[in-house]
C-alpha cells in the first residue's frame, strides 16, 4: 500500500503518520514493524524514521492465514471492479457469500480464494457487504484487514450506499414511497423476521420502475440494514417478493426471492475518490418483467 506524503505532514514520524493520518491501529503497526514491511522511497525504515513532503511511503502487509473452511474452489467469479485495496464482485444467485454450517464446500469466498491464489494475493477473506445465498448482485470485499477496518467504519457511519432491485407481487398504490416499520425476530424462529413495534427501526425507500400484468419492478434504497429488511417490508405492505416463499411470495417464473443488489457507492478507503459500480439485472429476474 502506497502513500504520497503531503507537505502538511512533513517531518512526522512514520508511526505517528500511520496512527493519526492513516488510522492504523497500534496492533497493525506492530505487526508491520516486526515484519519489516515499511519503506520510504524504496528503502526499509523503522517507525521512528521521519517522512518528508513528496516521499512515497510503502507499507507491506504480512501474508494472512486462511480459516479451515476457506479452501480454494476453482470456479468462475465475476469481477466488477478491482484495485490494490478492494475487489467488487457480482454474486450469482444460489451461492452463499461465506462458508457456514449450511454452506461449507463452495461459496463466493472459496471461489475468491482461488482467484487470490492465481493472482498472488496473500490475504484471506474480508467481506464488507454480504448478501443472502439466494440474493444476487454486488458484494464489496476488502483485500486486507486494514482496509476492511476502514470500510467497516465507513459502513457504520453510513458512507457505503447500496441500491437494490426487486420484483414484487402486484401493483403498488404509490409509484414512490417509504416504508417505516420496525423489525424483530419472528416468534419461535431464528431465521424469520417480522414487523413488530418492539423491534429495531427500519426504513426502506422505493420507486416503481416498471409494471407487468402481475408484478412490479422496484428500485430500492435502504436507510437501515436489518436482516431480511426488504423482504419483510414488502410482505408487510402486501407486495411480497416474487419467489420468496418465506415471506408470502408466489413461486412462479423464479425459484428464489427476486432480489438483486444493483449498485454500490462509497469513498475509496485510501484515495478518498468515489467508487460507483453497477451489476446488471440477472436473467431470471429479467425474464419476470419482459
Amino acid at each position: 500500500m502506497k502513500f504520497k506524503i503531503d507537505p502538511k505532514h512533513d517531518g512526522m514520524l512514520v508511526r505517528d503518520y500511520l496512527y493519526h493520518v492513516r488510522a492504523f491501529s497500534r496492533r497493525m503497526v506492530k505487526v508491520i514493524k516486526y515484519d519489516q514491511g515499511i519503506l520510504i522511497n524504496g528503502s526499509p525504515v523503522t517507525v521512528r524514521a521521519k517522512v518528508r513532503a513528496g516521499d512515497e511511503l510503502l507499507v507491506h502487509f504480512p501474508a494472512e492465514e486462511r480459516g479451515p473452511h476457506l479452501a480454494s474452489v476453482h470456479k468462475p467469479i465475476s469481477v466488477l471492479y478491482e484495485d490494490d485495496e478492494v475487489i467488487i464482485l457480482n454474486k450469482p444467485p444460489f451461492l452463499a457469500t461465506i462458508p457456514s454450517v449450511h454452506h461449507l464446500d463452495d461459496t463466493l469466498g472459496n471461489r475468491l480464494m482461488a482467484y487470490y491464489d492465481q493472482h498472488n494475493i496473500p490475504f484471506t477473506l474480508h467481506v464488507v457487504t454480504r448478501l443472502d445465498a439466494d440474493t444476487s448482485g454486488v458484494v464489496l470485499v476488502a483485500k486486507n484487514r486494514f482496509v476492511h477496518s476502514l470500510l467497516a467504519r465507513k459502513q457504520e457511519e453510513g458512507e457505503i450506499h447500496q441500491t437494490y432491485q426487486a420484483v414484487v407481487e402486484g401493483h403498488l398504490e404509490e409509484n414512490e414511497g417509504t416504508i417505516h416499520a420496525p423489525i424483530d425476530r419472528a416468534p419461535g424462529s431464528i431465521i424469520e423476521r417480522c414487523v413488530d413495534p418492539r423491534g429495531k427501526a427500519a426504513v426502506t425507500h422505493y420507486v416503481v420502475v416498471k409494471e407487468t400484468r402481475e408484478t412490479s419492478l422496484v428500485h430500492i434504497r435502504l436507510e437501515t440494514g436489518r436482516t431480511h429488511q426488504i423482504r419483510v417490508h414488502f410482505n408487510y405492505i402486501g407486495h411480497s417478493l416474487r419467489g420468496d416463499s418465506l415471506y408470502g411470495g408466489i413461486i412462479k417464473g423464479i425459484n428464489r426471492q427476486a432480489l438483486h443488489c444493483s449498485s454500490i457507492r462509497f469513498p475509496h478507503p485510501i484515495s478518498g475518490h468515489e467508487i460507483y459500480v453497477e451489476a446488471p439485472l440477472p436473467e431470471d429476474m429479467e425474464n419476470l418483467i419482459t
